[in-house]
């Protein structure tokens, strides 16, 4: 009888250790940070003027496809613009100079993340660069607001 009290307390230890694992990492891969690379990659810099819930460790994706994550946010002091510090891969180094960059929503939970559309030029970013077509977050409260002032002025018209 003892024994099976001691194995039954073993398979719970277990599955108690296997379910705090599985904690881990779903926090892990809520928070971005299970996709730690030791590609260090190349930083380019964006402006815009609203990131809306832009956050630092955030996707940066092309066609689909994580090629990195933002590195920083900061205001520039002469533009007042958000400045965004962007880390793409290493193998993702084929990306034109005239790129463009938009500030999207995914999901339920709204996640933004920064889309890339590549441009057509022969030159390619490197480090330091700087992408100069950009588009900034929609903001939805902007939207509504604009939708009922239209609706308000159709209504004095009539």
């Amino acid at each position: 009888m003892k024994y099976d009290t001691t194995m039954r307390d073993v398979w719970v230890g277990v599955f108690v250790v296997l379910g705090m694992a599985a904690l881990v990492m779903l926090a892990l891969r809520v928070s971005n940070l299970a996709s730690l690379s030791n590609d260090t990659g190349y930083r380019v810099v964006a402006q815009f003027d609203n990131i809306g819930g832009l956050k630092v460790r955030a996707p940066i994706k092309l066609a689909g496809v994580v090629v990195g994550r933002v590195e920083s946010i900061s205001i520039d002091p002469a533009t007042f613009r958000a400045e965004v510090g962007l880390r793409i891969e290493n193998r993702y180094s084929i990306l034109p100079k005239d790129t463009s960059a938009a500030i999207y929503t995914s999901g339920l939970l709204g996640e933004q993340y920064i889309g890339l559309l590549p441009g057509a030029e022969e030159a390619v970013l490197k480090d330091g660069d700087r992408i100069t077509l950009t588009q900034s977050s929609i903001v939805l409260e902007n939207l509504i607001g604009q939708f009922l002032y239209n609706k308000a002025a159709e209504g004095e018209k009539k």
